[in-house]
């Protein structure tokens, strides 16, 4: 059995925690959140824009609370510390996670800059516990399915992908921007990371936006500019916002169009992939299991195997905010930015 420690106990601590729940070799055996009632096991009041965190109150007859990172990192019961923290205080936490021999994963945005992500990067490259940074979005079967469809090239070349993450402004820390980065960094991420991980870094970047309500760039949309012999080049763009009206649910979605089929993913749809082609339309059957379930049971099984994560590393999660970096820069400047590192 691995055992789970989770620091902070807000909507992704307790998504993970209920997606712990799915894999049998693993337990939550210990928590930690700086609110003495969270930490206490009482979970109720939260928030959330995705479906699947529906625990209210933790079993803590089996569960050790504390409102102390440092005593969470003491306990040798605990095998995986798993950090749900907001984005600044990933660095010291999960450094001081992995000096003390802990396998470690922690939540996107790795870091605030990709310098501080590059912190991390170091670190775990000189632990003994294995790190992963937590991008669910490669775990996504509708998403896993794309990657694969373009990878082996089942319907000729990729011509153009379209992706789209819109919702509203979330509750708690992510509104001050000092902290969050705003929609650009903490939500706007995973497409961003996702296009990195099909493609590899961009040449450059040419990204439009505006500030919301946390202060930071809460709406962009950027085109990810690869070199290459003209025709080879696909069309990659990503939208993401938090600045939508507050009447409108969280959606996102991917548009594919190929040499020969055409795919669209809706994640408020039911069937929620759907494939256009031969003048045919057909539904694709993907599992079921979301991504939060699929990146934590691929990290504990790494852990139990002793096997380095390689489905996604902290250096891929560096790459991802170079290129976060080069899209501000762009929309600061309206300009077609260089993405580098």
């Amino acid at each position: 059995m691995t055992r789970i420690g989770i620091i902070g106990l807000g909507f992704m601590g307790r998504m993970h925690y209920d997606n712990y729940a799915k894999i049998p070799e693993a337990q939550v055996v210990a928590v930690c959140d700086a609110d003495p009632r969270r930490a206490a096991g009482d979970l109720s009041g939260g928030w959330g824009n995705v479906a699947g965190a529906t625990t209210q109150f933790l079993p803590m007859d089996r569960i050790r609370g504390t409102t102390d990172p440092a005593t969470l990192l003491a306990m040798p019961e605990v095998d995986i510390v798993d950090i749900c923290l907001p984005t600044p205080a990933h660095v010291p936490i999960v450094t001081a996670a992995l000096a003390a021999g802990k396998h470690v994963l922690c939540e996107k945005p790795m870091a605030r800059t990709s310098a501080e992500a590059g912190q991390i990067a170091d670190a775990a490259a000189a632990a003994r516990g294995l790190f992963m940074p937590a991008m669910c979005l490669r775990f996504w079967s509708e998403w896993e399915w794309l990657k694969q469809a373009i990878v082996d090239n089942r319907f000729g070349k990729l011509r153009s992908l379209a992706i789209r993450r819109l919702g509203t402004m979330p509750a708690g820390w992510f509104s001050n921007g000092k902290l969050s980065g705003g929609a650009i960094l903490d939500l706007h991420v995973h497409d961003t990371d996702f296009v990195y991980s099909l493609f590899g870094k961009p040449a450059s970047v040419f990204s439009r936006g505006y500030r919301g309500g946390s202060g930071e760039i809460d709406h962009v949309q950027t085109q990810y500019l690869y070199g290459g012999p003209a025709g080879d080049i696909p069309i990659i763009s990503a939208e993401g916002s938090w600045a939508m009206d507050a009447a409108w649910p969280f959606s996102m979605r991917y548009t594919a169009n190929f040499e020969h089929a055409s795919a669209d993913y809706v994640s408020s749809r039911t069937p929620t992939l759907l494939l256009y082609a031969g003048g045919k339309t057909e539904d694709i059957a993907v599992s079921t299991e979301d991504g939060y379930a699929g990146e934590l049971r691929y990290f504990v099984n790494c852990v139990n195997s002793g096997q380095k994560p390689d489905r996604v590393t902290a250096s891929d999660a560096v790459a991802g905010l170079e290129i976060i970096e080069a899209e501000r820069k762009s929309v600061q400047t309206g300009k077609v930015v260089a993405v580098t590192g």
